[in-house]
């Protein structure tokens, strides 16, 4: 029998605790939670929990250090990250050190589990046949979750990852945001459909930091499309 989905909360507010607790346990999942950065860490490595919950503003070690901790252990756990400020800094820098989504507080419950089962839900691209895909200075290894360019490790959250290496799937060509939303958040994603702009800044601005040769191109009022550079 398959054991039960494991939700780990790292969060120092007892009573949004106790909130999620309530609600994620309703849904069949168990609930595991660390009320500072330090026992989380310690809940992870003991626990192997199947996806996190992540505040950013903790006692002892703050939500980004614990995400860049965790990530050096498990590349493709879901991580959510709970802000308190919705500042575009503070989300940009959480999906920066592995982040998989964000949600701003104070915020919905059904908002959230609607989040977790989302990520929980992530499609299983490691499964295709073409797992390892190449444009001239580009690698992108979706089985190991790794992109090179020129021979450089670029660090990409598994979201970013996931998002990326669709659009590679299909160079040149147009893909719609809802068809995005569709393949890598589920097709009843509820959260924001703006996290997909966020995650597509991200993926763009590694991409020019790393004088990638391909880039990935807003078609406004339609979607984005992974071309090549005209200078490459």
């Amino acid at each position: 029998m398959k054991r039960p989905i494991k939700v780990l909360a790292i969060e120092d507010d007892p009573n949004i605790v106790e909130l999620m607790d309530l609600y994620i346990t309703k849904i069949g999942f168990t609930f595991i939670s660390a009320y500072d950065g330090e026992e989380g860490l310690n809940q992870f490595y003991n626990e192997s929990p199947d996806c996190i919950i992540l505040d950013i503003m903790l006692p002892k070690m703050n939500g980004f250090e614990v995400c860049k901790m965790i990530r050096l252990e498990d590349k493709k756990i879901p991580i959510i990250m709970l802000t308190g400020k919705g500042e575009t800094y503070d989300i940009v820098k959480g999906l920066d050190t592995g982040a998989d989504d964000y949600i701003v507080k104070p915020f919905d419950p059904n908002e959230l589990i609607a989040r977790v089962k989302s990520v929980l839900r992530r499609t299983v691209l490691s499964e295709s046949e073409d797992d390892v895909l190449q444009f001239s200075n580009i690698v992108i290894n979706i089985n190991e979750y790794r992109v090179i360019i020129d021979g450089k490790q670029v660090l990409m959250a598994p979201r970013e990852m996931e998002l990326f290496y669709f659009l590679a799937m299909n160079p040149n060509q147009v893909i719609s945001r809802q068809q995005l939303l569709d393949r890598i958040w589920g097709y009843d994603f509820e959260g924001d459909p703006r996290t997909i702009d966020v995650h597509i800044k991200s993926v763009r601005d590694k991409l020019t930091v790393h004088n990638a040769d391909w880039s990935v191109v807003t078609i406004r009022g339609v979607g984005y499309r992974f071309e090549e550079n005209m200078h490459a």
